[in-house]
């Protein structure tokens, strides 16, 4: 029974994601915001509710190396499979925004605040209200960046569809609840499946789990690349990784302090490191190609295959 729900569940984040890009595409047109903020807030954020949803209930029940494995598997999994598929089938296209320039900070420092937090194994309530006023920070950097006015970034068959409230937020709606529900239904009957091989709280958590809650990056991600919003794709990605940090880690801390093993999880951890600096590189050097696509599933295969 697991393996159809599975099945089921992935059909529902594929066709949530579409209903998510072509509303939000609808929201960008009429406030005139560009792809990369809906990208990076609004559908982040969305996607990023499974990986939150997780990280709660396991700190709330006393798991914690499950909650922190989500978060670390998350973000390593949204760099290098996200968007190492992304790169691999995007068209060479004309960027708009200087990603390396504007947003490079926020693939890093996120990181760099999460390291320096667990170097006493713990990562407590006071740190978890510094992680959201990270978040709160990040969302005004957007927002005010956002006053520049990115032309040449609306769908044109958009743009001729009147714009209705009504309608855009029912199907925003349904779109968010198949996508966050079919990850959720992905996660628990793989959750089942996986533990039929007796596998640790911190292995579920870190691939399983975290793997299962990407899904939903995954699949918007894909969606608006093929629809040509590349930077909405890697809006996506960028904001669902500080939402991971500052949100997830930020509010499954307040429930309970997160407990970190550094020695035992420490190619976890190098790995998220080497994914940012690889993704950081790629900003830096405009390789948005087949190239850039290859360093991240490179850094995927030695990931998994250490892990297995």
């Amino acid at each position: 029974m697991d393996f159809v729900i599975f099945i089921a569940s992935m059909a529902a984040l594929i066709y949530g994601a579409d209903f998510i890009i072509k509303e939000s595409e609808k929201i960008a047109l009429h406030f005139d915001i560009p792809h990369f903020v809906i990208g990076a807030t609004l559908i982040a954020f969305g996607t990023s509710l499974p990986e939150m949803a997780a990280s709660m209930m396991a700190s709330y029940a006393g798991k914690t190396d499950m909650a922190v494995a989500n978060v670390v598997g998350s973000v390593t999994f949204n760099i290098t499979l996200v968007l190492g598929i992304v790169f691999l089938i995007t068209k060479p296209i004309k960027q708009q925004r200087n990603l390396f320039a504007k947003d490079s900070a926020w693939v890093i420092v996120p990181v760099i605040i999460f390291f320096i937090m667990v170097q006493d194994g713990c990562i407590g309530r006071f740190d978890g209200i510094l992680y959201l006023m990270l978040m709160a920070s990040y969302l005004f950097f957007l927002f005010n960046d956002s006053k520049e006015n990115l032309a040449g970034e609306i769908d044109e068959s958009i743009s001729k569809e009147k714009f209705a409230w009504t309608k855009t937020l029912l199907l925003l709606g349904v779109g968010f609840a198949l996508t966050i529900g079919g990850a959720n239904f992905v996660v628990q009957s793989g959750t089942n499946i996986a533990k039929l091989f007796d596998v640790s709280e911190w292995i579920i958590g870190l691939f399983l789990i975290s793997l299962g809650t990407s899904l939903p990056e995954l699949i918007v991600s894909v969606v608006a690349v093929k629809k040509g919003n590349l930077e909405m794709s890697i809006g996506n990605i960028i904001g669902s990784n500080v939402a991971n940090f500052s949100m997830v880690l930020g509010g499954s801390s307040l429930i309970h302090p997160l407990n970190v093993d550094l020695v035992a999880t420490k190619f976890d951890m190098f790995s998220m490191i080497v994914a940012s600096v690889v993704l950081l590189f790629i900003l830096a050097n405009n390789l948005y190609n087949k190239a850039g696509g290859i360093f991240l599933l490179i850094v995927l295969a030695i990931f998994i295959q250490h892990g297995i």
